[in-house]
């Protein structure tokens, strides 16, 4: 019960169910201090599927790490989803140093440690006893904020100079508020601090779902807030595009209540977004084959104040059995 929420209601989702949360989970890492990561899964339950949610490079000192994003976080893990967080080498409470090379985004380190985490689920395993033994390792997905969803693109296929950092065993991802084309698509500025923004999207095959805001006018460019929807234009894995109405960077306040990331706090958008970005990945990771079909004709009904939906092959509308 949530007297903030009004029309997301109409969007259909499992009810919440108990979960439990280990953290710090550490794992050693070469030459280098261990990556610490947070764990949220069900209290219950065998062959979970498994979620990598990449954070991140917002301005609070503590939400870019495992401690953030609770309220994704959390609407998950209570729904069937092993969340699994890193905090990241460009963290600013437990990252890397400054002095460190790749300083202050560490862009490939963060790839690095999300293949790292799918290396090590054995050991995750062995950290966090009662969810030992419930995880499918053949179910995995990733999801990116930001920062986080260029990392998380990297991982789905993307390649940035034609090296490719893209990882099998993710079968399906939702990049949010990605950054868009890099290069000539930015200002010259910001073009020359950010080179590692000039990925191309076009060798990004694993399923994906875009998600924007609005009203999320980015600095690094002067095209507004469709550059932020990019990866859905170039990229053939990305299938779906959602458009959430009245909000920014923070989707209503998707890395936390309260916080500087969150620009516009819009609870019934953020609770929205918890239930499509559910949908999604339930239908692309083969827990519900209909949640999705179910989610998109509530946003052509009454939550369609809410987002607009937008499918490359709406014929096939997510079957988990006909990948594209």
């Amino acid at each position: 019960m949530n007297n903030l929420i009004n029309l997301a209601k109409h969007i259909p989702t499992p009810e919440a169910a108990l979960t439990v949360a280990y953290t710090p989970i550490r794992l050693s890492m070469p030459g280098r201090q261990p990556l610490e990561l947070r764990l949220t899964a069900p209290a219950t339950g065998n062959n979970l599927p498994i979620l990598l949610l990449s954070h991140g490079f917002g301005p609070s000192n503590y939400i870019p790490s495992k401690d953030g994003y609770a309220p994704l976080v959390q609407f998950w893990a209570e729904r069937g989803f092993v969340v699994i967080q890193p905090t990241h080498a460009s963290s600013r409470v437990g990252g890397l140093p400054l002095d460190a090379v790749g300083a202050p985004f560490f862009w490939r380190e963060r790839v690095v440690e999300m293949k790292s985490i799918i290396d090590h689920l054995t050991e995750i395993d062995r950290q966090a006893p009662a969810v030992a033994g419930r995880m499918d390792h053949s179910r995995i997905g990733a999801v990116g904020h930001s920062l986080g969803g260029h990392t998380v693109g990297l991982l789905l296929g993307a390649q940035l100079d034609g090296e490719d950092f893209s990882d099998p065993r993710v079968s399906a991802g939702a990049l949010l508020t990605t950054p868009g084309r890099g290069g000539k698509d930015m200002t010259d500025e910001n073009a020359a601090r950010f080179p590692f923004f000039d990925v191309d999207f076009s060798t990004l095959t694993t399923r994906s779902l875009i998600v924007c805001g609005d009203m999320d006018n980015p600095r690094f460019t002067t095209r507004g807030p469709e550059w932020h929807a990019d990866a859905f234009h170039d990229a053939r894995g990305a299938e779906a595009l959602l458009t959430m109405h009245g909000v920014g960077h923070g989707l209503g306040g998707i890395a936390a209540l309260d916080a500087k990331e969150t620009e516009t706090e819009a609870p019934d958008v953020l609770e929205a977004t918890r239930r499509l970005t559910l949908a999604w990945l339930q239908t692309a990771l083969g827990v519900d084959g209909s949640a999705w079909r179910r989610a998109c004709l509530a946003l052509e009904g009454e939550a369609a104040p809410l987002a607009t939906f937008t499918e490359k092959w709406p014929q096939l509308r997510m079957s988990p059995d006909k990948s594209i």
